[in-house]
């Protein structure tokens, strides 16, 4: 051990490399195989009731239908999940465990906004109708 560093053996790279390449070549055939799920071209004068972002920006789309400032809290949310690696004050770890208790700020930090995120997501893509009003929709 040198450092701190374990010394790998090439065959780990060998493996990573090969099994990215068949995973590469894999997508790249159902590529071909499977057509993208792609709509017609949009026109400006036939725009679908309600319009809909994708899956993973309707919670944006969920927070500013009730306020146009809400995007500052997408935002911060942002530039906290990019300084959570700094949050925790006690020094790193001595061994990997799920939700350690030194920790519990950032654990709860995250496990919050993921839950926030998920339920604005559930609420825009299940319960949003025509006019963004609430009701039951099946997407």
């Amino acid at each position: 051990m040198n450092r701190g560093y374990i010394r790998s053996s090439p065959r780990f790279f060998r493996l990573i490399r090969r099994s990215l390449s068949v995973f590469a070549m894999a997508v790249l055939l159902l590529g071909l195989v499977i057509p993208a799920p792609l709509q017609e071209q949009a026109d400006i004068a036939r725009v679908p009731n309600p319009v809909k972002s994708a899956w993973f920006l309707l919670w944006i789309q969920e927070l500013v239908s009730y306020s146009k400032y809400l995007i500052n809290l997408v935002l911060l949310s942002a530039v906290a999940l990019f300084l959570l690696p700094w949050l925790p004050l006690s020094g790193p770890s001595e061994k990997a465990r799920w939700l350690p208790p030194d920790q519990r700020a950032v654990s709860t930090a995250t496990l919050s906004l993921f839950s926030v995120i998920l339920l604005l997501t559930i609420l825009a893509m299940f319960f949003r109708g025509a006019n963004w009003s609430l009701q039951f929709v099946l997407p």
